[in-house]
């Protein structure tokens, strides 16, 4: 399966032409692929202008033929493209109207990229940012796709939330604890290969169940190491949180910011602004353990390759919580909406678990691939786990159409059982 890419220069035709052309005979299957939670701005065309781009999968080859729903004050001329065809159509003035753009012959199933100029969607106009184009440009709803290309399964964000859809799928990497071993110490290692760095990137290497540990990129210069302990008092608003729940700082790394964090649970967050670079591996070390007083310390360690040397990031101390070390995995995620349609991969490797009588124990065998609710309801598909060069990898985003079902055990014997880190763990522990 290949996702097909449908910008194209190719000779425009004009609307009539294409109503007066003769139509294919189609086996009519109807797919609305709304805008809000399908449509990108992927390229800026001068001052005004952007080029919108719409994604939505298909279940097999063969015929497909394209409409648009939209809102238009004035006639407005709009050019399309789509799998080696293009077109030019001037859409008359109405309110939720429909005008058709063209057709074309899908060879393969997959996923599928629309190109339009001269259309806005509702969250472009909403940027404050944005230049008006009111005048310019049609107010895109739906594309509207027809054909026997939609008899197998199709795939779109529709009846899902537009927010979680846009992100794209998140996917995790499960990994196992041996029985009857009690751990306090996670080490693993983390590449992000060049030029699959998007903003709205995380990279969470050292999972645990109570929080995560990983590196961003959180605009087009600033990249982060982020460190986060969930609160055991449930909610998104920190503000909300008894003082009898809250994490509490213990210490911290030079020129390490912390507070706290909502949205999706809330608790203490510490971040360290690192230009960390695709290309470099990085190593990660966490370590957990009771503090026997009813509080749990939560401890991460950042190992920089420039100056060779690890760093505190931060330790909390986590209230009401008796614990080592639970549930490790990693996981891939996109908390930028806009930038959904790009791809964002990383390879994971080197799992380590330190056991509180001091052996290190291998952990990065095998681990179980998993993917969150836009990955499991079938909202998106592009996302895929496996293993390569030695490492397990995870990636999302950019509307490829091989995936990885969601569920299955991951196997890493391409390289055999690493040897252990070397890490002075008392000089760590003073840091």
């Amino acid at each position: 399966m290949k996702k097909y890419s449908c910008r194209a220069s190719f000779l425009f035709l004009s609307l009539c032409g294409f109503a007066a052309a003769a139509q294919p005979q189609l086996n009519v299957q109807t797919l609305a692929v709304p805008f809000g939670g399908n449509a990108y701005v992927t390229e800026k065309v001068g001052a005004r202008e952007e080029q919108v781009s719409v994604f939505f999968r298909v279940g097999q080859p063969g015929e497909l033929c394209l409409s648009l729903r939209y809102n238009a004050a004035d006639t407005v001329s709009v050019s399309a493209s789509c799998v080696g065809a293009a077109w030019q159509a001037k859409l008359p003035p109405g309110e939720n109207a429909a005008s058709p753009l063209g057709c074309v012959k899908l060879p393969d199933s997959g996923y599928i990229r629309v190109d339009l100029r001269g259309v806005t969607t509702a969250e472009r106009k909403r940027r404050a940012s944005a230049p008006s184009t009111e005048k310019t440009a049609a107010e895109a709803l739906d594309l509207i796709a027809t054909g026997n290309a939609l008899a197998g399964k199709t795939v779109c964000v529709n009846d899902f939330s537009f927010y979680w859809g846009r992100r794209g799928p998140s996917v995790h990497l499960n990994l196992p604890l041996p029985e009857n071993e009690t751990v306090e110490w996670f080490y693993s290692e983390v590449t992000v290969p060049l030029g699959q760095d998007p903003v709205g990137s995380y990279y969470m290497a050292n999972g645990f169940g109570e929080g995560y540990f990983g590196i961003q990129v959180n605009s087009a210069t600033e990249r982060r190491v982020l460190f986060s302990v969930w609160s055991p008092f449930e909610t998104d608003n920190p503000a909300e949180i008894p003082d009898s729940h809250k994490i509490k700082l213990l210490a911290k790394g030079e020129e390490v910011r912390t507070g706290s964090f909502g949205n999706e649970g809330s608790g203490g967050q510490s971040y360290l602004i690192y230009p960390w670079k695709t290309g470099n591996t990085y190593k990660f070390l966490t370590r957990i353990r009771p503090d026997g007083r009813g509080a749990t310390e939560y401890a991460a360690y950042f190992y920089t390759p420039d100056e060779q040397k690890w760093l505190l990031v931060a330790s909390f101390s986590r209230p009401l919580t008796d614990t080592y070390y639970k549930r490790p995995h990693s996981f891939l995620e996109n908390f930028f909406p806009g930038n959904g349609y790009l791809s964002r991969k990383a390879r994971y490797a080197n799992q380590w678990a330190r056991t509180v009588d001091g052996r290190w124990l291998y952990v990065g065998g095998w681990a179980k691939f998993s993917a969150d609710d836009t990955a499991r309801k079938g909202a998106r598909m592009d996302y895929k786990g496996g293993v390569e060069n030695g490492a397990f990898f995870l990636q999302n985003g950019g509307f490829f159409s091989d995936y990885t079902p969601v569920g299955v055990t991951l196997q890493n014997r391409e390289n055999g059982k690493p040897a252990p880190p070397e890490i002075d763990l008392d000089k760590l522990s003073r840091l």
